[in-house]
C-alpha cells in the first residue's frame, strides 16, 4: 500500500533511511525519496537536512537535488534562499529536464508565471531541436507544464504547444485546452449539471495522467553490463555467454530492446548499470546461482527500484548510456543503432 498518513509517510522516510545505511552505493536515490515523504509529512526542515546532507557530500545530480531544496524552502518560509537556488540553476542551464521541472513548477505555484514560463521554454530549448517530433518521456511534462503556463498567462498557441497537445493526446480523451483552462474551476459553483458533468470529465482525465505516472514509480529498465564488467562476469560465470555471445552484441541488443519497447508505445524507458559484485550479492540474497538467465532481470528490476536507472533515450547533448563519452546521437542513437559497434 501507498503511504496516505503523514505517520506512513514518516515511516516509509525511516525505512529509506536504514536501507541507504545497507546500499551506501544507492544513498543518493534512496535519500531523495525519504525526503520526499518527509515532506509529504509536513517535516520539511528535516528534509531539507537531507537535502543540504546531499549537497555537502557531492551528489550526482546537484542541480535536481538544489531544485526539491529550492521548492521545498519556499514552502517553510525561506524564499530568498530559494530564489538564490532557483537562479544558480537557471545560469548552469542543466542539459537534464528534471530541475528544470521542479523550478518550473516551483515558480509557478507562487504566481512567477513569467518566470516559470521562462524556465519551461528554456529547458525546452535546451532539450529539443526545433522540428523533432519525438519526445522523451521525462521531457514530456516541460511541455504539458508549458502549455499550462502559457493558458493561465493567455498567450496564443505557439509550435511547443502543438507539440504538447500531440503527446497528451496519446494518453486522454480531454484535451489540453479543456485541462488547462483557468475558467474551469468556476464550473465547480455551478448549478448546471451538464457543467458538472464536463468538469468530471475533466478530472478524471487528470486523475488518469496522475495514476499512470504512478503506476511506473521506477522506470523499465534493460541491464548494461560495462566491457570490464562483462568480461569478468563471463570468466566467472561462462554459462552466460548464451545470453551474452560478446560486448559488440551485448550493446548493440540493449538499444534495439528499447527501440523496440518504445515502438510499442512503453514509456519511461531506463538503462541499469550492471557490476559483478553487486550481481553477486543480489544472487546471494535470492538463494540463487549468478549463473542462472532467470535472475538478470529480476536484478535489472531492482536496481531501478533503488533508483539506478538512466532515462532513455538520454537528453539532447547528453552522454551515451554505454559509457563512450561521445554523445548519444553520435553513439548508439545514430540511425544504425542495432548494428553499432561496442564503444562503452
Amino acid at each position: 500500500m501507498r503511504p496516505d498518513t503523514p505517520a506512513d509517510h514518516v515511516a516509509e522516510a525511516e525505512r529509506l533511511l536504514r536501507t541507504a545505511t545497507q546500499y551506501p552505493e544507492d544513498h543518493e536515490p534512496l535519500l531523495l525519496r525519504a525526503a520526499a515523504h518527509l515532506e509529504l509529512a509536513g517535516d520539511r526542515e528535516y528534509a531539507s537536512t537531507l537535502y543540504d546532507r546531499l549537497i555537502a557530500s557531492g551528489t550526482e545530480r546537484p542541480h535536481l537535488v538544489k531544485a526539491l531544496q529550492a521548492a521545498n524552502l519556499w514552502e517553510y518560509g525561506h524564499e530568498a534562499e530559494a530564489r538564490a537556488l532557483i537562479a544558480g540553476i537557471r545560469t548552469a542551464a542543466p542539459v537534464t529536464p528534471a530541475p528544470w521541472e521542479v523550478i518550473a513548477e516551483t515558480l509557478e505555484a507562487h504566481d512567477e508565471l513569467e518566470a516559470s514560463h521562462d524556465c519551461f521554454t528554456t529547458a525546452l530549448s535546451l532539450l529539443l531541436t526545433p522540428g523533432d517530433e519525438e519526445v522523451p518521456y521525462e521531457t514530456q511534462s516541460l511541455l504539458i507544464g508549458r502549455h499550462r503556463v502559457r493558458r493561465l498567462l493567455g498567450l496564443a498557441h505557439d509550435a511547443r504547444d502543438v507539440l504538447a497537445d500531440k503527446v497528451h493526446a496519446a494518453d486522454a480523451e480531454i484535451s489540453l485546452d479543456e485541462l488547462h483552462d483557468p475558467n474551469r474551476l468556476w464550473a465547480l459553483g455551478s448549478d448546471n449539471p451538464a457543467e458538472l458533468r464536463a468538469e468530471i470529465a475533466r478530472l478524471r482525465s487528470e486523475l488518469g495522467s496522475y495514476r499512470s505516472a504512478l503506476s511506473r514509480p521506477f522506470p523499465v529498465a534493460v541491464l548494461h553490463w560495462p566491457k570490464g564488467e562483462f568480461d569478468e562476469l563471463l570468466t566467472g560465470y561462462p554459462q552466460l555467454v548464451v545470453e551474452y555471445p560478446s560486448h559488440v552484441e551485448h550493446l548493440a541488443a540493449i538499444e534495439g530492446a528499447l527501440r523496440d519497447l518504445a515502438a510499442t508505445g512503453t514509456a519511461n524507458l531506463g538503462v541499469v548499470t550492471a557490476t559483478v559484485p553487486s550481481y553477486e550479492a543480489f544472487a546471494a540474497s535470492e538463494q540463487s546461482s549468478p549463473a542462472s538467465t532467470d535472475l538478470l532481470p529480476q536484478y535489472a528490476t531492482t536496481l531501478a527500484a533503488r533508483g539506478r536507472a538512466l532515462p532513455w533515450p538520454p537528453a539532447k547533448g547528453a552522454a551515451c548510456w554505454c559509457g563512450s563519452g561521445a554523445t548519444y546521437r553520435e553513439c548508439h542513437g545514430g540511425p544504425t543503432s542495432g548494428t553499432s559497434p561496442a564503444r562503452g
